[in-house]
C-alpha cells in the first residue's frame, strides 16, 4: 500500500471510531428493556452525531438515517469539517427492537472509507449470502438454490450438510427458506433482529459456530456488512429487492439496479469497521452500567491489513 491510500482512513481514525460507536452504545444503553424503540433509536442517533462532530474528518454521510432525517442525514456533512475526506455509513443503534426488548445482539455501527468508497443504496430490501473466509471463489452464489449453496459450502468444509448452521432473521417472509434449508437437515438459528451482526456472525464461524447467512435485510445494513466482510475476508453477495415503482426510480437515480454485487462492489478502497455492543451478544458483550463506571466491548477492523481488534474499556460514570 502506499502511503497516500492510508492517509484518508488511517491509523489516527481507528481508535476515533471505536470512540464514536461506544458513546452511541453506551447512550443507547440506558433504553435497553424499556420498549420505546424511539428513544432507544433516538439516544444513540445523538451521541453518535456529536461523537462525529468532535473529530477532525471531513465526512460526508452516505449511509445514515435517511433524507430529511434531523441528524445523520443522508448527505450531510460530519465532522469539523478539516482533515481527511471520509465516506460514512452508520447504524448507531442496529437491533432497535432488541434492544428495547433486551435481546441479543444490539449493536451501535459505524464505517469510514475514502471519498467515493461507499455504495449509495434506496432504502429498500437487499437479498444477501455471506460467508467466511477461507473458501474457493463463487462457492456461493445468489443465483444458485439453497440446496446448492448449501450442498457446496458442506463439500468444501468437509462436513455433512446436516452440520451446517445457517443465520436468518425470524421474518415471516423466511417462512419458505426456512422450510427448505429444515428440510435439507440444516440447523437454523434465527435472529430476532440486527443482519449486520448476523452477517459477522457468518465470517466468523470459528467463534460463532455459524456457517453461512441468508436471506433478505435492509439495503443499508447491506452496505455495513460488506464492509465487514472487506475487513475480514470471506464473501457477500447482495441484490436489491426492488419491488415498487418509487424503489427502483429511487436505485435509477443512484445509478444502480437489481444488479448482483459482491463486497467489493458495495465498498471499494480501504474502510474501517467498528461496532460497539449495547446488548449482550454472541458477536460483543453489551453495555455495563456500573455505579461508578462504564464497560464497553468492541471490534474495530481495518480492511487493508486484515486487522481485527477487540476492545473492552472503561470509562468513568461522570462522563
Amino acid at each position: 500500500m502506499d502511503q497516500s491510500q492510508e492517509t484518508a482512513v488511517g491509523r489516527n481514525l481507528t481508535l476515533e471510531i471505536a470512540r464514536i460507536t461506544e458513546r452511541a452504545a453506551i447512550a443507547a444503553a440506558g433504553w435497553r428493556g424499556k420498549g420505546d424503540e424511539m428513544e432507544a433509536d433516538q439516544a444513540a442517533v445523538i451521541a453518535m452525531h456529536n461523537a462525529l462532530n468532535d473529530i477532525e474528518i471531513e465526512g460526508q454521510v452516505v449511509i445514515g438515517e435517511g433524507r430529511g432525517a434531523p441528524l445523520l442525514a443522508l448527505g450531510e456533512g460530519v465532522g469539523k469539517g478539516h482533515g481527511p475526506q471520509i465516506d460514512v455509513a452508520v447504524d448507531p443503534l442496529e437491533g432497535v427492537t432488541g434492544c428495547a426488548k433486551n435481546l441479543a445482539d444490539s449493536l451501535s455501527v459505524m464505517a469510514f472509507s475514502e471519498r467515493g468508497g461507499l455504495l449509495r443504496v434506496p432504502d429498500a430490501y437487499m437479498e444477501k449470502i455471506a460467508i467466511g473466509p477461507g473458501y474457493p471463489h463463487g462457492i456461493v452464489d445468489l443465483d444458485k438454490s439453497p440446496a446448492e449453496n448449501i450442498t457446496a459450502l458442506a463439500e468444501a468444509k468437509g462436513v455433512a450438510v446436516s452440520d451446517i448452521v445457517a443465520c436468518l432473521l425470524d421474518r415471516p417472509r423466511h417462512a419458505g427458506l426456512i422450510a427448505q434449508l429444515r428440510e435439507l437437515g440444516v440447523a437454523v438459528k434465527l435472529l430476532p433482529d440486527g443482519d449486520i451482526a448476523a452477517v459477522i456472525h457468518a465470517a466468523n464461524s470459528d467463534d460463532t459456530g455459524i456457517d453461512i447467512y441468508l436471506g433478505s435485510g435492509g439495503a443499508p445494513e447491506g452496505v455495513l456488512a460488506a464492509a465487514a466482510i472487506r475487513c475480514m475476508g470471506g464473501q457477500m453477495q447482495g441484490r436489491l429487492i426492488l419491488d415498487t415503482a418509487d424503489k427502483k426510480a429511487a436505485a435509477r437515480e443512484l445509478g444502480i439496479g437489481d444488479a448482483k454485487l459482491c463486497a467489493e462492489d458495495m465498498v471499494r478502497g480501504n474502510v474501517l469497521f467498528a461496532a460497539t455492543g449495547v446488548t449482550d451478544g454472541s458477536l460483543l458483550r453489551g453495555v455495563k452500567l456500573l455505579p461508578r463506571r462504564v464497560v464497553t466491548s468492541s471490534v474495530v477492523m481495518r480492511s487493508w491489513s486484515h486487522t481485527i481488534r477487540w476492545i473492552t474499556a472503561e470509562h468513568r460514570r461522570e462522563s
